[in-house]
């Protein structure tokens, strides 16, 4: 993790999550695409059967936001959006924590939505609550003056 400390950073805003979340709708649906064509010629171009695709897709899923949470808290679209995931224990979310978090947001959405709504009321959402992580602001990141080009 980046050497400031996450403490000090305001939570992010339902909006800036909901625009990073349909950023990201965007991304993953061409890696769902991907995904399904690559299935195509391993079963001769028949049909496979729905459930297992449903289950290769959402292990698809699964490694995309893991492997973006676990490396740096932000996935493409919480990059643009200048928000991050962070650990309340410090850090950024493990494998085990980001599969918790994705099984919650589930869980949230289809409660329809109610435990993103709760953002409005409560400085997190029920699936931050739950995967003890929090979503963060860090668009007032101060960059390092030595870190930067000057051409």
């Amino acid at each position: 993790m980046p050497t400031y400390r996450h403490d000090h950073y305001p939570p992010a805003s339902l909006f800036k999550q909901f625009a990073a979340m349909i950023y990201d709708s965007f991304l993953i649906l061409a890696i769902l695409f991907v995904a399904v064509g690559i299935t195509i010629p391993f079963n001769q171009g028949i049909a496979i059967k729905p459930s297992l695709v449903y289950g290769f897709l959402i292990i698809v899923i699964f490694i995309f936001y893991g492997w973006f949470w676990n490396r740096s808290g932000q996935t493409l679209g919480m990059r643009t959006w200048k928000i991050q995931i962070v650990s309340e224990f410090g850090g950024y979310p493990s494998w085990h924590v980001s599969f918790l978090r994705l099984v919650f947001a589930m869980f949230s959405f289809a409660c329809f939505g109610l435990g993103y709504w709760w953002r409005l009321f409560k400085p997190y959402t029920w699936h931050d609550k739950f995967s003890q992580t929090k979503v963060i602001d860090i668009s007032n990141i101060a960059v390092d003056k030595d870190s930067v080009d000057s051409d």
